[in-house]
């Protein structure tokens, strides 16, 4: 367990479908803790037009990606705003060395978790979903097909992939992750504080997972 009256200072690191989101959703159900995704809050912030809203959704009309310095803005901000005194872990945050290094001065990380999923694992699982664009559902012929092959259960409409889905896409978009993100593993693996998770399956990674944050903090209810 952590030391009495320190606070849990978290992130979460994964390549894109390795079940990152899976696993933050249960580390939010069973702990204890605030789980911030920076996408979700630039997401809130752009559509209540914040000041800081106002800025990114300047960047991305234009096609342009949110500086650096902006989204480290709105995440510090944030955890001033919502996390004082909690429990909290960042998704999606950071992205570079020097994010990791601002949220270090501002609030020490004590643990962050790296999820390793084969790359094999991760392209067979992107490449098998297929989404109704006009809705959003989305489906997997792995472990959730539709009910009729290529069709949406609720409309029938045909379901299209995301040409990010297709499997040379996919392999770009993991290069890419692994190139920006190797220096913020390191960085952790430097500070003494990276745990590193390996796996197939989300089922079978978060067991592991569930224990070693319970030697942090207390779990509100057990493992199922």
């Amino acid at each position: 367990m952590l030391q009495k009256g320190l606070l849990l200072r978290a992130v979460i690191m994964g390549c894109p479908g390795s079940g990152k989101g899976t696993i933050s959703s249960r580390i939010n159900k069973h702990f204890d803790i605030l789980t911030l995704s920076s996408g979700d809050l630039l997401r809130f912030n752009a559509v209540q037009q914040t000041p800081i809203g106002l800025k990114a959704t300047k960047y991305m009309e234009e096609g342009q990606l949110v500086p650096d310095d902006l989204i480290t803005d709105l995440v510090l901000e944030s955890i001033k705003t919502h996390g004082e005194g909690r429990h909290w872990l960042l998704d999606g945050f950071p992205r570079t060395r020097k994010q990791a290094e601002t949220l270090n001065k501002a609030s020490p990380i004590n643990v962050a978790i790296n999820l390793i999923v084969p790359h094999e694992v991760i392209i067979s699982r992107i490449a098998g979903r297929w989404t109704h664009m006009p809705s959003g559902r989305i489906y997997n012929t792995e472990f959730n097909p539709p009910k009729i092959a290529g069709r949406d259960d609720i409309t029938g409409e045909p379901l299209s992939q995301r040409v990010d889905d297709q499997p040379e896409n996919i392999r770009r978009r993991l290069d890419i992750y692994l190139s920006t993100m190797q220096p913020v593993v390191d960085f952790y693996r430097e500070a003494g504080v990276l745990r590193e998770f390996k796996g197939k399956e989300s089922n079978k990674i978060w067991p592991e997972v569930f224990r070693s944050m319970a030697t942090f903090i207390e779990p509100k209810m057990p493992l199922p």
